[in-house]
This record gives structure tokens, sequence and C-alpha cells, in this order.
């Protein structure tokens, strides 16, 4: 079955199969995006989920359900296929991959993203070539593997089992032998987090930044952990926008999909001082009923989380999670003191975090028809970032694609209303409630979503409680 076919046929999960059709397009002259903030260029890539960039900025890196695929992005107006492999584990292909991870010559294809899927585990790729990625090691896992990060020699994986009712981080060294050296886990920290759904606390990713690792577990809250010691890594602090207690009066829907909490991506900056986490979330019969959007927490003090501001989601006429349009925050890149945020159907964003507690937006692009972005990523420091497109969003005609996107200020022409009626927006203010005064925005949190099939089949997994997992 092909990878189109799969997205669009189960909303139970991604496993999809198949040939890549693959082309490029290019973007406008640079003279002509001077008056207009748009793509520099784009390339189709079917089944598209996460996508990095490797360390020379000119590879980007694309899980695609079944396998990968590398794009040379040295050209921002006209990236290229390079190569596309499939995956397997012990001889059998690993499916429902949403996620891969790079670091100098040595990529990680890790799966499957959701439960109910044989093999479990993750693969090593020397893409010191990236047009002819070899695999190297491999390792089968006893549980799913919704997201890991690779930092150097030490591969940081989000460790789900339902069965052992375990959320924790497991940490392999994948020098030579893979061997799993350590691991931290919410439930041996706060005990009483057993007592909520698994999905309500499922550690949803993992990013490091210079030995501290963000987990972010969903209505738990987001912790910081000391990874210095990867044997033994410690506890530093956490932010949670709700507790435990509240949680307890909360139900399944609501606890899944809505707010408060549904911490699905977090990261600490250059600095280790500022947090942010973005929350996916959909409207349900709870409060707040909205997406979600981004936080900005002070973390300078490790005893005393602040709160500096938020970042809001567009808003849509319907914001829920099985019809409506998708407008809630998903991956992000922390660079510096910019936010490069992405938004599914609400489009790619820039943001100026100098002053952690006024955020300002410095672009926005959308097309609501046409795009749905997974993840946004830092290509060429101050010149380019990426953004992946998923085809997976329930209810809609999309085409899995990267896109690539300067680094600038700048306004899209007349862009597209994301409401059914009323004006295209393109004049909102700036600051904490970026969108709030806009017609096609408001403020939220952030989850992930029931993506039916490919990308979209992960968060459906995760949030149906019985055999799915989060995105």
């Amino acid at each position: 079955m092909e990878r189109r076919a799969f997205l669009r046929a189960s909303a139970a999960g991604l496993s999809l199969a198949g040939a890549t059709t693959i082309s490029a397009v290019q973007a406008a002259p640079a003279a002509a995006r001077q008056a207009s903030y748009e793509p520099l260029g784009r390339v189709t890539v079917e089944a598209a989920a996460e996508a990095v960039v490797g360390d020379d900025g000119e590879t980007a890196y694309l899980a695609t359900t079944t396998g990968f695929a590398t794009v040379d992005v040295s050209d921002p107006t006209n990236p290229t296929v390079l190569a596309e492999h499939d995956v397997e584990i012990g001889g059998e292909s690993l499916r429902n991959i949403l996620d891969v991870s790079v670091d100098g010559d040595r990529l990680v294809v890790a799966g499957p993203a959701n439960f109910g899927y044989e093999p479990m585990g993750f693969r090593c790729y020397d893409v010191s070539d990236p047009a002819d990625p070899t695999a190297v090691d491999e390792y089968a896992t006893t549980f799913h593997i919704h997201n890991c990060t690779l930092e150097g020699d030490l591969l940081f994986v989000a460790e789900n089992e339902s069965e052992t009712d375990t959320n924790a981080l497991a940490i392999f060294d994948v020098d030579g032998e893979i061997t799993r050296i350590g691991s931290w886990s919410l439930l041996d920290h706060e005990p009483g987090w057993r007592d909520r759904p698994f999905l309500g606390r499922y550690l949803h990713d993992v990013s490091v930044q210079d030995d501290i690792a963000a987990l972010p577990y969903w209505n738990a809250g987001t912790y910081l952990v000391d990874v210095s010691d990867p044997t033994d890594p410690e506890y530093i602090t956490h932010v949670a926008d709700t507790t435990l207690e509240a949680q307890r009066g909360i139900g399944y829907e609501d606890a899944v999909y809505g707010l408060p909490g549904n911490d699905h991506y977090a990261a600490v900056d250059d600095t280790g001082e500022l947090l942010a986490v973005g929350r996916e979330a959909w409207a349900t019969d709870g409060e707040p009923d909205r997406p979600g959007g981004i936080d900005l927490y002070d973390v300078s003090d490790p005893a005393a989380p602040v709160h500096r501001s938020s970042i809001d989601p567009p808003r849509t006429d319907d914001e829920s999670h099985g019809g409506g349009r998708w407008t809630t925050s998903h991956n992000f890149d922390l660079r510096g003191d910019r936010l490069f945020s992405s938004w599914y159907q609400g489009g790619v964003k820039i943001h100026d975090i100098s002053d952690p507690s006024d955020p300002e937006r410095l672009a926005w692009w959308r097309d609501p028809d046409e795009t749905g972005f997974w993840t946004a990523r830092v290509a060429d420091p101050g010149e380019t970032f990426i953004a992946s497109s998923t085809e997976a969003i329930p209810n809609t005609a999309l085409e899995g694609a990267l896109y690539t996107f300067p680094i600038e200020r700048g306004e899209q022409a007349d862009p597209p209303s994301l409401r059914e009626s009323g004006p295209s927006n393109g004049s909102d203010r700036n600051g904490a409630g970026d969108d709030a005064a806009s017609d096609d925005s408001i403020p939220g949190f952030t989850g992930l979503a029931t993506l039916a099939g490919g990308v979209a089949g992960l968060e459906w997994c995760r949030r149906r409680g019985n055999g799915n997992v989060q995105d």
C-alpha cells in the first residue's frame, strides 16, 4: 500500500510503503519577495513528518513513516531529494516512523511512533554522504518510540510502555555496540501520577541542550533533568499548567485532548535560562476550549521558574480534533533570540524573544488549504529555515512536502483567512497575545491531533488509549 493511500485509509497508525513522488517548485526571485513574505522553495515528499537539519545546514532529513528521505537544501530556492530509504529491524520493516534525529555523520531513525506495530526500535545510519546513507547498527526495543534525540554518542528516547505502566527517559550509548546506560522516570519522582490515564502523563518528546534534557510529560508538566552523567540523571525543576489534584476531576477526553496541560514539545535555549513549552490541544467541552500555544519560562533560578509570556495560536471556526482545521502549536526551534514555530494549518512563524516577557512576531506565512506544518527548523542561521508539511491531517487533501523560508521580517501579501468568512487578517498585534487581536487567532495551548494514517495516526493512536500514542 502506498504511503498516501495508507495515510488516508487508516486512522489507526502509520505504516506506509512504496515510492515517493518528488518534485521541486522554485519560489519567486528575491526582488519579488521583498514586497511579501513567502517560501523560498518547496519539494514534495510523501508522508513527510518530522524534519531535522544536518550540522552543515545543507541537508535536511525527514521521517516518512516507513523510512526517511534526505534533501539537499544548500540552494533554498531549489531543495532537491537526494535519497529515500525504507528501514528494517531484524529483517522486518519498521513502520509508523514519525521521528528522526541527526548529529554529525550519524542519523537515527526510530519507531513505531504508536502502539500496535512490530518491530520496535531504532536504526543508526552513516550519512557522511547524504545521497548514499549506509545502515550501521540497529537496536530492538520492547516499547514503541514516539520521539528521540541524538546528542553526540548518546541517544535519548521517550520510553512509554502501557503493559509495564512506564513513562520514562531511556538513554543509550550508540558508539560501537548499542548499550542502554541510564533512565529517568516521572513515576519514580512523583508516583501519584500513576493513578492518572497512561496517555495523560505520556512522555511525548525529549530535547537536550548543554546536558539539560527537557521532558514534556503531557498534563504532568515539563521536567528539566540534568543528564551530564547519563548513567544517573537528576531532577532539576519543572513547570506545569495544571496539577495532579486538578486532573483527578477531569474526564479522559478533556485530559488527553484539551487544556490545561498537554505539554507536547519543550526546549531550553543556549543560555540554559529560557524554557519554551509547546502545548498541543484542541477544542473540547472543557475549559479553556481552544487550541494550544507556546509558553516561555525564565528558569535562571531552577528553584523558582517564572512564566514570562504566552504565544497564542491562530484561531479558526472549528477547532475540534476530528473535523476542524488544526491550528495548535506543534514542533519548534529555539535559536538564540528567535523562535521558529509550526502551527499545522495555521502556518509557520518567527518570533523575536530577546525580551521573553514581550515576544514580537516578525513573520507569519500560511496556506491552510495546501499546508499543515509539522515542524520548523533552522538550516542556515540568520538566513533560512525549513518546515515540513504533512498530508495526514483528517478531512484534508494536503501534500507532504518540505518548504524553505527566509529568516527575515516580513508580511505575507493577502494571507488567506483561517476562518470560513471574515478578513484575511494581515495585521495583528505583536507580543504575548500575538494573534489575540486578529480575526484568525486567539490564545491557547498545545497538544497533538488525531492524525489519520501517516503522521496523523500517531496522535490518534496515542489518544485512543487502547493502542495508540501521541505525536
